[in-house]
């Protein structure tokens, strides 16, 4: 089974989603590929971005390939694993910045998703994502959480459905540190 691990929280220390997927780890078996969007993030999308992925593979110029270089890595990333392990801290009712740009890095028309007739569909089947999430405030499943519906989502929409969420919820509002909140759930973990 290869792991890929990506942590998305600017904390370069005492991060609740790096100890979780820390813990995480420690149960089902530690990353074979990791990627810290915290400590080196990867650039947003732009137009030169968009009109590189949009040529045809077969007639792109040495700078559209080099453009898309990092978008392929990250998507050989993906194709690798088996297992995906997320943190998903959640800043503003939401994902994380790096995490977005990490995710519009990787969904790719043809590549991690093909359009049909009756609509996307997701090209990584098979895979297993288990999202590391913790919040200070906002109430996993609640009406203002719009962070684990959209990274389900995006996670279907490239195929993966089997996927499970690890919450330490409003924190700030709770005693005890995240990884002791969540024990039960990563106990609940199949290796």
């Amino acid at each position: 089974m290869t792991i890929l691990r990506i942590d998305a929280s600017a904390k370069p220390s005492g991060s609740n989603t790096h100890a979780i997927l820390d813990a995480i780890e420690s149960r089902i078996g530690r990353a074979d590929i990791r990627r810290d969007l915290g400590a080196e993030a990867v650039p947003q999308i732009d137009g030169t971005w968009v009109a590189s992925n949009f040529t045809p593979a077969g007639e792109r110029t040495d700078v559209q390939k080099a453009t898309l270089a990092l978008s392929d890595e990250l998507v050989g990333e993906l194709m690798e694993a088996d297992t995906l392990l997320i943190a998903l801290p959640i800043y503003n009712f939401t994902v994380p910045g790096s995490l977005k740009a990490w995710i519009d890095l990787v969904c790719r028309a043809g590549v991690t998703f093909k359009y049909t007739e009756s609509g996307p569909v997701g090209l990584l089947e098979g895979k297993r994502a288990i999202v590391a999430v913790a919040s200070g405030g906002t109430p996993v499943g609640s009406e203002i959480d719009f962070a684990t519906p959209y990274m389900r989502h995006v996670l279907k929409f490239i195929g993966i459905t089997d996927v499970t969420f690890v919450a330490a919820d409003r924190l700030n509002m709770k005693d005890g540190d995240a990884v002791s909140l969540v024990e039960d759930q990563i106990a609940a973990l199949a290796a």
